[in-house]
């Protein structure tokens, strides 16, 4: 535990210890690799910035759902993978498939050159959405 949580953090690990283990949600990220390598060569930073514009409107869009809900209920055990793709192509191939399957998420576009930067799927059990992430490595 870090040791400047707050009485919020302690409630929400305490609250998450007592009666029945929850069960596990996910929130998965895509970032496109090719941003961090030339010819765009984006810092580490922006990179960042740009995956946690997609979680938070993810998260923002899909609030009123079960497990957005019980996500952020549970603060200390939030869980995030971040994959990568390799471009602004793969990315959006993978924003159409998640559009056919109903799988709900965020495809992030960078303003003002309205590029494709990175898709933020809502939480989800892992078993309900591996089957279109597991060709994703984990981002390096």
């Amino acid at each position: 535990m870090h040791r400047g949580a707050g009485p919020a953090f302690r409630w929400a690990r305490k609250m998450a210890s007592s009666g029945p283990e929850p069960q596990i949600l996910v929130q998965y990220l895509v970032l496109r690799k090719d941003l961090s390598q030339a010819p765009f060569s984006w810092p580490a930073g922006a990179l960042v910035a740009q995956a946690c514009h997609a979680a938070t409107a993810a998260l923002h869009i899909h609030r009123d759902h079960p497990h957005t809900a019980a996500y952020l209920q549970d603060l200390g055990r939030m869980r995030k993978v971040v994959l990568e793709a390799a471009d602004e192509r793969t990315l959006k191939d993978l924003a159409e498939t998640l559009q056919q399957k109903n799988v709900d998420h965020m495809l992030w576009l960078e303003q003002p050159e309205n590029i494709a930067t990175c898709i933020a799927l809502r939480p989800y059990p892992k078993e309900e959405v591996n089957q279109y992430l597991k060709k994703y490595r984990l981002f390096k």
